[in-house]
């Protein structure tokens, strides 16, 4: 089936202004499913335009109103799941068990924001001075962009697009045009929920449609995730714009395992973190440093699992899929290739893949390097791809000072039977996001997503209450009433608690 992905502005399919258009690719085959139509300058007027004019009655909306939108669109989402995580796996390439798990945890975000009358509640003190009432209120900031990437087309957005509606915001959607279709397909989601038409639109494209919306006047606040030099640049380019950024980054995520690891279970979840979506989630174990005298009992248990998976279309009975492009496969037995040349011991080449699937896909098998230093290019860099990196050190301290000299801090796992060790590897871990016999410690949607050093730009993480802080400004207001029998007169003192005066 072909398709030509559009925009979605003003309630309806938009077929813009550009000329220019590139093919959708389905990752399994290789093989063009549809064109995808990017966009120009004057699409992104026309998007921003729409999201502008929509912003006022949007805002005055009341709070009970939104989140009947916000219901009805959960309850359409939680119907149809199915469609959209297929739609994922045919742009995207992941199993379809993980494009429904992908689906579940935006949906998460969405049950959140549904509580947003009482998310959204400011505060009130009465008689904080002598007949004078002191408050504070949240409002939207106005209309909002989001840059989401290819390897969650559906969750990503749905990590600010929900929160953002909730508090009054009207949003432009800019997905990855890797994978547009999940956006469009959320969008007319919306419009059957009844969002009025301008609140939520789709604007497809690349750097022509990034540079517009971190460009734009109109556009007060940007969300945005992806690579970290991407990140940095959002970041620069939008807040010398004056807009108000969250741009979450790249990661190189650690598991330590110390000695007295549950080795079955560690070694369980190593594979399924290091493998699931093949390797590409910005939370993917991709270096496990052993503590000690485990490493070799762990190579041999990560080897045996990694023998049974199965690697093929996701739509099928597969445990791993392809890799997003031709270019991303490219890159990952570029980096296996360096691996080898810089002395580390390949003890699973994926290079070697069989997939259950067309021979054209962009297949990458599991890999796994032991003895890797962190003078290596497979540890330094984020290949986001099936590779995993064993680092063997002799003591937790060492294995510490690997992590927090590396310069991203997504997250971090540790495995470990001491709860005195997990505690102190908490406190002293330079990470944002830690699980402790847990491999990809992804927040629940009432807490906030984000790393630290390379790996965010802005102090404002993803969904929880700091995303209802990113979304809304506060206002402060301070009101006093006359009453009959007050005298009038002018003071010039510095107002302290009197009848004329504020603490």
């Amino acid at each position: 089936m072909s398709l030509t992905a559009m925009h979605w502005i003003d309630g309806a399919l938009y077929e813009g202004h550009g000329t220019r258009e590139m093919p959708i690719l389905n990752p399994a085959s290789g093989t063009s499913t549809g064109q995808l139509c990017l966009a120009d300058g004057a699409d992104v007027d026309a998007a921003v335009a729409s999201a502008a004019a929509a912003f006022p009655a949007w805002r005055d909306t009341s709070l009970a109103r939104r989140t009947s939108v916000l219901f009805a669109f959960r309850e359409l989402l939680n119907e149809r799941k199915g469609q959209l995580a297929e739609i994922i796996t045919r742009e995207h390439g992941k199993v379809l068990s993980d494009a429904m798990g992908e689906v579940a945890r935006g949906q998460e975000v969405v049950e959140f924001a549904c509580g947003a009358p009482h998310l959204l509640k400011g505060s009130f003190t009465a008689n904080a001075s002598t007949r004078v009432d002191a408050q504070s209120i949240r409002q939207p900031v106005g209309p909002v962009a989001i840059i989401a990437p290819f390897n969650f087309p559906a969750m990503v957005p749905m990590w600010f697009f929900p929160l953002a509606l909730a508090a009054g915001n009207s949003v432009i959607l800019k997905p990855s045009e890797k994978a547009p279709s999940a956006s469009l397909w959320m969008a007319e989601l919306w419009k059957e929920a009844a969002l009025p038409d301008g609140v939520f639109n789709v604007l497809q494209g690349d750097r022509v449609a990034v540079d517009g919306l971190l460009d734009h006047p109109s556009v007060r606040a940007v969300s945005f995730v992806g690579s970290t030099p991407v990140a940095r640049y959002v970041y620069e380019r939008g807040t010398a714009a004056g807009k108000r950024v969250q741009a979450l980054g790249g990661a190189k995520n650690h598991m330590v395992v110390l000695p007295d690891a549950d080795i079955e279970s560690a070694a369980d979840a190593a594979v399924g973190a290091g493998f699931g979506s093949a390797g590409q989630r910005c939370m993917a174990i991709s270096v496990v440093v052993t503590v000690g005298d485990v490493a070799d009992e762990f190579v041999g248990k990560l080897k045996e699992r990694m023998a049974r998976l199965v690697i093929g279309d996701g739509m099928s009975d597969s445990d791993m899929g392809p890799v997003i492009s031709a270019e991303s496969r490219d890159r990952a037995v570029s980096y296996i290739g360096a691996g080898v040349a810089q002395g580390a011991s390949l003890e699973v080449d994926g290079r070697d893949v069989s997939p259950k699937g067309d021979a054209d896909g962009y297949w990458v098998g599991p890999t796994l390097f032991d003895h890797v230093t962190p003078e290596m290019t497979i540890y330094q860099d984020e290949i986001f791809a099936p590779v995993l990196a064993v680092v063997r050190v002799s003591t937790y301290e060492e294995a510490v000072k690997i992590v927090n000299d590396n310069p991203y801090g997504n997250g971090v796992a540790i495995f470990t039977k001491n709860g005195g060790a997990a505690r102190r590897f908490q406190t002293e871990i330079e990470v944002g996001m830690v699980g402790v016999n847990v491999p990809i410690p992804v927040p629940m949607a009432y807490y906030s997503f984000g790393g630290w050093k390379a790996s965010l730009f802005g102090d404002t993480h993803a969904h929880g209450m700091d995303g209802i802080h990113f979304f809304t400004r506060q206002k402060t207001v301070t009101t006093r009433w006359l009453d009959p029998s007050e005298q009038h007169g002018v003071d010039l003192g510095f107002p302290a608690d009197t009848v004329t005066g504020v603490a």
